[in-house]
């Protein structure tokens, strides 16, 4: 009787064209990063460590409130907020559309392609450098999505961003403390490794098979035809994708803020009801890179509790409005209500650990 072979279909040898594309892309993604994230972000990390600060808060600046609901109070958020990231969001357009037609199907297929856990790390792990906003970094998770890398691994990429963010830990430590950057990181890696592997089990059939292995003619057409009109294609089909909501949604937060962060006395405290409406509000709100800090700082000086903040110090960079609208069609349903749950419920009990322990 013939002896049967039970191992998975081989990919095809990847191409030196494909090889010369990745390394482009890894050239213009080191450059974009340099630029946009880690020469200014050095910068920042003696100003955190001389200033004990890194500037007023994005939510109400130096006052104690936010200013009251208004087209005025969008419109003003939505400038201050665009002015911090737009170079961070073109870096995030372009290297989630050249992601698309730089990259080899079959290498990203056989690296984050799996829903095992190996993927998910891989892909939290890879979001380390990148350093971005949950916002900059959508395009991204969305480009990965369309290349069939697993929603583990692209979930990891896509949270871990935000929330793993070296700089930010640093930035925290010397504005805040060395405790609320332990929360952070520590309730930070559940959420990257943890959610994003748990939430391969809601993904249904939008993961690829085990197996799966891309077809010579898939491959042939990625390594024929003009670069540019494939870029060019990918960048105007994410920019109509992904925009529109994005400035609807932060104009619409810039003008609920006040609704979303009320002013808390002193005699509010750690109570669970504010940690959870924290908890839900800083899921929702959207804020550049790192804002979190200040706006947490500005929050406690005027007497917010140790535990809403906590609450904020995971919610509010993890995941947010704009970034979940920039990503639903990517992403299963029941994948990205899993997130937000899961989000919320973590900011939560991160904010009940900061009641104890800060």
């Amino acid at each position: 009787m013939p002896e049967t072979s039970h191992s998975a279909p081989q990919v095809e040898p990847v191409s030196k064209k494909a090889v010369l594309s990745a390394i482009v892309f890894l050239i213009i993604a080191i450059i974009g990063l340099t630029y946009v994230k880690w020469w200014p972000y050095y910068h920042k990390a003696f100003d955190a460590a001389i200033k004990h600060s890194i500037g007023s808060s994005i939510v109400s600046g130096n006052n104690p409130t936010a200013p009251a609901p208004s087209w005025q109070a969008a419109w003003d958020y939505a400038l201050a907020y665009y002015k911090s990231v737009w170079k961070a969001a073109v870096l995030g357009v372009i290297l989630g559309s050249l992601v698309q037609v730089l990259l080899p199907s079959a290498w990203l297929l056989k690296v984050l392609g799996r829903t095992s856990f190996g993927s998910t790390f891989i892909g939290g792990i890879a979001s380390i450098p990148g350093m971005m906003c949950t916002c900059c970094a959508a395009p991204l998770a969305v480009g990965l999505r369309k290349k069939n890398v697993s929603v583990g691994a692209s979930l990891a990429f896509w949270l871990g961003n935000p929330t793993l963010n070296p700089a930010t830990l640093v930035f925290m430590t010397f504005v805040l403390s060395w405790k609320f950057t332990l929360i952070r990181l520590i309730f930070g890696l559940i959420l990257t490794f943890g959610v994003s592997f748990y939430a391969n089990r809601f993904a249904g059939n939008m993961n690829p098979p085990e197996n799966m292995a891309v077809k010579p003619m898939k491959i042939a057409d990625e390594q024929s035809g003009s670069l540019l009109l494939k870029w060019l294609k990918s960048i105007w089909s994410m920019i109509l994708r992904i925009v529109p909501a994005y400035i609807i949604a932060v104009l619409l937060l810039g003008a609920c803020r006040a609704w979303l962060f009320p002013t808390v006395g002193e005699a509010s405290g750690n109570s669970i009801l504010l940690i959870a409406g924290f908890a839900i509000a800083g899921m929702l709100f959207v804020i550049p890179t790192a804002a979190e800090i200040p706006i947490i700082q500005s929050f406690m000086s005027f007497g917010l509790g140790t535990g809403p903040a906590a609450a904020l110090l995971l919610t509010l960079p993890s995941v947010s409005l704009p970034s979940l609208l920039m990503i639903s069609r990517s992403f299963p349903k029941k994948v990205i209500l899993f997130v937000i749950v899961s989000v919320v419920v973590l900011g939560i009990l991160s904010g009940i650990t900061g009641a104890f322990v800060l």
